[in-house]
This record gives structure tokens, C-alpha cells and sequence, in this order.
């Protein structure tokens, strides 16, 4: 890969839903001139600025008046890789598509001698990460996964905290998820909270999407980031919403040191808290909100709480770009030990139910969301002690 100095051409394929902060962020540097914005994919063209969306792909086949931003649109990424237009060959693509497509696109991309930006989870299964880290390997292209957490300064900042012993010997790492959704969250799209779709993996559940960031990045923490560094994982899953798959769950994780991972995560808080990745030490522990970059050290002397930066993950793709011996932030394969943990979440008996008597719900229609009783309580403890729900005796576990 020879390194370049213009403004990539970036494409975004799938620009509603969250693909609409991509989008946002892809204007932004495009009027900084980091990147030129070259076309945008999606069946359901975006309309017009101030009009409503209409319809789906009818109309032609791109053009810059279909989206009122000045940048093309195609309904497939197949559409515009076979475009003969020169203006909107893209030299990166980024892929916020439901889970179950990203190995056939990130692959089409990257055999088209395309770079990615591709949204977590990285595939639908662990074979799927296989070889999708084959083709990577194949075309020689640059492949990101958009942990964000992942370009984060506090990371390093917490691997040299770490080094010093500034919390003793570590005994394990873990992650504490206490968020809300509510029933509309559900009902955004027919993949969502489903574990297949057509037959398809989908595995849209709490541990592998809204909180995939509190396992990888503690996963990250603890050193293990490719599918060999994981020896062991344990899940323990359960949905309070009427849903396919997992909305509250613990997992327990052992790496090949030895060190173990708990997570205690829920959608079904009492209100939303800062998902955190704790460290624990003989000595004390560090916090990382991984959302704010903010990183808090708790010792016998201490308590410190210190703010972070972090680096875009598509600047610090474009960065690799242009300079070949530099690392990604996320490379696909650092992503392997996550996935271990997806696999197990895929493969795992359908989540079970829990029961009303352990369920508050609030709201009415598109609000409405369920509360579990003490749930804050059991999270913390499935991640400090790397016990699940089961082990830990959990009242819904019963029966």
C-alpha cells in the first residue's frame, strides 16, 4: 500500500439510523478538507434537507439533487463500486449496515482495493471474522472497526498505570453497562433485538451491540484483543423486553494469563449511568467511563479523576493510510477476542425471560421500558467478582 497525501474520498453506506452521526461527522471533515465526501449508499435515498423522506431506491440511479448535500447516492454498494465515474470511486468506505452484512461488504470493498471503516460488531460470527481477516490479509487493505473506545488516550494512559503498579497486581478487568431503551428502540428496524433474521444471524442483543464497547475495550485492558488471547467464556443471558434476544446479561472471561472478566449488563436500568471498564488491583482499581474518556483511580491514598482525548477512528484510518508502518487503532484482527465472546453469546441457549414479578415498566407506547428490580446491585457485582447472574443468585435466575 503506498502512502498518500491527497483528501481520501470517503463513501458512507447506510446513512439513516446511526449512519446519520457518520454522516454529520463526514460533513464535518469535508469542510475541513480532510476528506472528500464522494457518494452516499443506502436503498432508502435521504431526502432533501427540510423535505421528508420519501419512497425507496425509485429515481436515478445517483445523483446529487436526490440528497441536497452535493454528494451522489446509490442504492448498492455493488451500484457504486461499478460506477464508471471517477469522482466517485471511493478510496475509503464506511459501513454502518445491520450486522449481518458487514462480511459481504467490508469484503466487496476491500477486493475493489477499497480501505474500511466498518461499525462493531465486526461480523455476525466468529468464523465470519475468520475470514473476513483472510480477505484483510488477501487484498492487503486496511480494515477499522468502529470500537471508538479504542482511540482513546486514557487506554494508554491506564496500560502505563498499570506498568507502574499504581494499583497493585491486577486480578481481573470487567464491565458495568446500566442503560435504557425503550420499546421504540426495538421497533427502529426488523433486525433489531432479533438473534436471526431470514435464517441469517443477527445476534443484536446487549452484550454484542449497544454494550459491545464495555467488553472490548475491557477486553483491550486486559490484553486480550486477537481470538487466541481468550481461553474461556461464559454467558448468562436474559431479556426483559418481548425480544429475541438479550437485553440483560453477565459474561465471564479468562484469558490465556490467566486474568478473568465479569460484565453485568442491562438496557433495563432505572435511568442510563456512564457504562464504565473497571480494572481491579490488590491495591485499588481504575474506572474508565469509557464514553467521556474520563478515567478515575481509587486507591488507600487516592482518588484521582482524570479527562482524556481521543482520536477518530476514520482520522486515524486515514492517518494508516499514509503512513504504512502505523498500527490502526482497530484493526479487524483486534477484534478477535471480542468476537470469542460473540460466538458464545451466538451459540448460547435463546436468552431467558425474566419475570414480571421482577419488572417494573414505565411508559406508554413507543416509551414504554422496563425497570429490573436491583439491577444496578448485580451488575457490579457480576463484573467485580467475574460471577454470572446464575452464580451470583440473581432472583429472575431462579426457576
Amino acid at each position: 500500500m503506498t502512502a498518500t497525501t491527497t483528501a481520501p474520498a470517503v463513501a458512507l453506506v447506510g446513512i439513516h439510523g446511526h449512519g446519520a452521526s457518520h454522516l454529520s461527522r463526514l460533513r464535518e471533515l469535508a469542510a475541513a478538507g480532510t476528506v472528500r465526501l464522494c457518494a452516499l449508499v443506502d436503498p432508502r435515498p435521504l431526502a432533501r434537507e427540510g423535505a421528508p423522506a420519501t419512497g425507496g431506491p425509485a429515481g436515478p440511479r445517483h445523483g446529487s439533487d436526490a440528497v441536497g448535500i452535493g454528494a451522489p447516492w446509490f442504492p448498492t454498494l455493488g451500484d457504486l463500486l461499478s460506477a464508471p465515474e471517477p469522482e466517485v470511486r471511493p478510496d475509503i468506505v464506511v459501513l454502518c449496515t445491520p450486522i449481518h452484512t458487514h462480511l459481504s461488504l467490508a469484503s466487496a470493498a476491500m477486493r475493489a482495493g477499497v480501505d474500511v471503516l466498518l461499525e462493531k460488531p465486526t461480523t455476525a460470527s466468529l468464523a465470519e471474522h475468520t475470514e473476513l481477516v483472510k480477505v484483510a490479509d488477501e487484498t492487503g487493505r486496511l480494515c477499522q472497526v468502529g470500537f471508538q473506545s479504542f482511540g482513546s488516550h486514557a487506554l494508554r494512559a491506564i496500560d502505563r498505570m498499570v506498568a507502574d503498579g499504581d494499583i497493585g497486581e491486577v486480578t481481573g478487568v470487567g464491565g458495568i453497562g446500566l442503560w435504557v431503551r425503550t420499546a421504540a428502540y426495538y421497533e427502529r428496524a426488523p433486525w433489531a433485538g432479533r438473534r436471526q433474521l431470514d435464517g441469517r444471524d443477527v445476534i443484536d442483543g446487549v452484550v454484542t451491540n449497544p454494550l459491545a464497547h464495555a467488553v472490548a475495550t475491557a477486553l483491550r485492558v486486559a490484553g486480550a484483543t486477537r481470538s487466541a488471547d481468550v481461553v474461556d467464556v461464559v454467558v448468562d443471558l436474559y431479556h426483559a423486553h418481548p425480544i429475541e434476544a438479550d437485553d440483560t446479561s453477565s459474561v465471564r472471561v479468562v484469558t490465556s494469563t490467566g486474568l478473568r472478566g465479569g460484565f453485568g449488563l442491562t438496557l433495563c436500568a432505572p435511568e442510563r449511568e456512564p457504562a464504565r471498564v473497571m480494572v481491579y488491583g490488590t491495591k485499588g482499581r481504575i474506572e474508565l467511563a469509557y464514553e467521556t474518556d474520563r478515567v478515575r483511580v481509587v486507591t488507600d491514598t487516592v482518588d484521582v479523576v482524570k479527562d482524556y482525548g481521543r482520536d477518530g477512528l476514520l482520522e486515524d484510518l486515514i492517518a494508516a493510510r499514509r503512513d504504512p508502518s502505523r498500527a490502526l487503532a482497530c484493526d479487524v484482527r483486534d477484534t478477535g477476542a471480542f468476537m470469542r465472546v460473540m460466538e458464545a453469546v451466538r451459540t448460547a441457549p435463546d436468552p431467558r425471560p425474566i419475570g414480571d414479578e421482577h419488572v417494573t415498566w414505565h411508559g406508554e407506547g413507543g416509551e414504554r421500558r422496563p425497570e429490573i428490580k436491583d439491577i444496578g446491585r448485580w451488575c457490579e457485582a457480576a463484573a467485580s467478582q467475574a460471577r454470572t447472574f446464575a452464580e451470583l443468585g440473581a432472583p429472575w435466575t431462579h426457576g
